[in-house]
């Protein structure tokens, strides 16, 4: 069993600062500059790592839906060609990983097939995330294991069976767990944040939220419950293009999370009671006995 897990030198668990994750995903849609202005906005408001996603197309869009064509703000083209279009190659994540590195803060992907893991690697993540729709490729997971790195593990969409013969799978001390529900966006009624506590006792390992519900308050109130992880999609503009964008944060909103769960970080304490320093003048003045 695992209280803490180190990721890039900062400890994530109980008792530790919640560790934010701003999700970029694909709300770069395709330029790099727009990732490096989402950087900037993580950076400023105090998050842990940017999160991005990583795909090989032609292995991850199913053969019957690669011809399949799209209406795109490039034009009309197939669904491959489109995913083609928006992936970032070894150019992009180059200019990427120099803008984190300059920020400092740590950025990481979740990777959809094997071949985006050895891609990856040329980076020296500080850690993978498994996406809740990747919680069954076994043979992915034990890919990403074998680098040795932490693993967060989304369980978004998948029932406890599944997760347990995942969770086998991965050393517990590189183990971290995400509740999640992969509805984009989610209602608050299919949230079950009482899962954070469920997943937390049966397996040992930190825990935490993966978010896309619309709004902040859910998110406040998985770092109520101790959440060792919240990371949520973000974006520039909810208004812009693409499917994730509508279930993300804009910058300020992203600035009021940041801010409100440090401060939850700080009032949940370590359950053990004691009489502040503070509270000593007035305990002498209003005890009667």
């Amino acid at each position: 069993m695992a209280a803490e897990v180190s990721i890039g030198g900062k400890l994530v668990g109980v008792n530790h600062p919640t560790y934010v994750i701003a999700e970029i995903g694909i709300n770069h849609n395709g330029d790099v500059e727009i990732a490096k202005k989402l950087i900037d906005v993580a950076s400023i408001f105090g998050c842990d790592a940017v999160k991005f996603q990583k795909r090989t197309p032609e292995i991850c869009v199913p053969k019957e839906q690669q011809g399949i064509m799209r209406e795109t703000p490039w034009g009309t083209m197939t669904y491959l060609e489109y995913k083609q279009r928006t992936e970032f190659g070894e150019k992009e994540y180059s200019q990427i990983d120099a803008h984190c590195k300059e920020k400092g803060i740590h950025w990481f992907a979740s990777c959809w097939d094997e071949p985006s893991v050895d891609f990856m690697e040329k980076f020296n993540p500080p850690c993978y995330k498994i996406a809740s729709a990747s919680l069954t490729d076994h043979g992915l997971i034990q890919k990403k294991v074998a680098t040795g790195r932490p693993i967060i593990l989304s369980t978004g969409m998948s029932t406890m069976k599944e997760i347990e013969q995942t969770v086998a799978l991965i050393p517990r001390d590189r183990l971290i767990i995400t509740h999640a529900t992969s509805t984009y966006p989610c209602v608050p009624e299919e949230i079950n944040m009482r899962m954070l506590v469920t997943l937390r006792e049966k397996f040992g390992v930190p825990v935490g939220y993966s978010g896309h519900e619309v709004g902040l308050q859910i998110s406040l109130a998985a770092a109520a419950l101790g959440a060792a992880v919240i990371e949520r999609h973000i974006t520039l503009d909810r208004t812009m293009w693409g499917t994730d964008h509508s279930a993300s944060v804009e910058p300020g909103g992203l600035h009021r999370l940041v801010r409100d769960i440090r401060i939850i970080d700080k009032c949940l304490g370590d359950g053990v009671k004691k009489v502040y320093a503070s509270e000593v003048p007035i305990r002498a003045k209003l005890r009667r006995v």
